[in-house]
């Protein structure tokens, strides 16, 4: 089958299209063969193999332990471990799957479910990794509640659109922080405000949220306890500020440790990939309260590209890749 592959750390140039053997499948997984993939941040890190920690995880010290990227990804189910009990070949899924930069890929059976009936096969490969971390930040970590005032940093992303819709979902009203060139973007999605932060600064002490979602963002914990209520609700979802060692973690550390001081909930978000929170998704999306924003698509000979796309910061929604 063919494949992009990385056999080191790196920029995309370590990447490259090779034919190589199909997966193998335990027991408890299925072979899917791959329609699209979705591309997202955490891409990018375990190519690069940062920040640090990262490789700390699991994930491989020296280099990657999967060397084929991608885990968000739909398709048509070839085969199934002898354990499979939800799936059959010839069934139509989504999920969360190890190496899906490539024809075939493989997925544990409980980080699949049935795709949508409404989507394609693009649609459907940018659902999982986003659509579970805002559900879960939002409804498990945040405990947002009808007519709360939410703000999400970060709306015009991956996770960010998924936030935008499920806040609203929830009955919040939502203030979303995107540049004025996606402005149009969040507010297609349902954000009842819009914060410039080329131009205003949420923190500036005029508005207060009960709940404040971080999405990748680099804003002092200072700073965004300024914007909450005094009994409100910080969520952090990862950080990017460029450091080797811990890249913006540092701040999902501290957050726990200063929240045991104040009458503030400052928290951070570990994603739980699961297939029942992936079928609390699908009935929304079949019921059209929410829907994947997809900026590009690429096919898979271009999937450096794709990744470089997403690295220069413009990407409005999802970056999907075809196979």
């Amino acid at each position: 089958m063919k494949a992009i592959v990385q056999d080191t750390y790196g920029s995309t140039d370590v990447l490259e299209l090779r034919d190589i053997d199909k997966p193998e499948i335990a027991d408890d997984e299925v072979l899917v063969r791959v329609r699209a993939a979705g591309v997202d941040r955490g891409v990018w890190h375990l190519m690069t193999g940062l920040a640090y920690p990262i490789r700390l995880a699991g994930y491989g010290l020296r280099a990657p332990k999967t060397p084929v990227p991608g885990m968000d990804l739909a398709g048509v189910v070839e085969a199934v471990g002898k354990d499979v009990t939800r799936f059959q070949p010839g069934d139509e899924v989504f999920g969360i799957g190890k190496g899906a930069y490539a024809e075939y890929a493989r997925a544990p059976e409980n980080k699949l479910a049935p795709k949508p009936a409404n989507l394609s096969f693009e649609q459907a490969s940018a659902v999982a990794i986003s659509g579970l971390t805002a559900l879960q930040a939002l409804r498990d970590r945040g405990k947002v509640q009808p007519g709360q005032q939410v703000l999400i940093i970060g709306a015009s992303g991956g996770v960010g659109s998924y936030a935008v819709q499920l806040a609203k979902v929830f009955g919040a009203e939502v203030t979303a922080v995107a540049s004025a060139t996606k402005a149009d973007l969040v507010r297609s999605l349902g954000a009842d405000h819009v914060v410039d932060y080329t131009r205003d600064d949420f923190s500036d002490g005029e508005h207060r949220y009960d709940l404040i979602l971080d999405i990748g963002g680099n804003a002092s914990l200072s700073r965004l306890r300024r914007a909450l209520t005094p009994k409100g609700t910080l969520v952090i979802v990862g950080g990017e500020t460029g450091g080797r060692w811990l890249g913006g973690y540092d701040r999902l550390l501290r957050a726990p440790l200063l929240s045991l001081f104040v009458s503030q909930q400052l928290g951070t978000l570990v994603n739980r990939e699961n297939h029942e929170d992936m079928l609390v998704l699908t009935e929304l999306i079949e019921a059209g309260k929410v829907t994947p924003a997809i900026d590009r698509t690429y096919p898979l000979t271009e999937a450096a590209k794709a990744i470089r796309y997403l690295e220069q910061g413009h990407v409005r929604g999802k970056v999907v890749i075809t196979v």
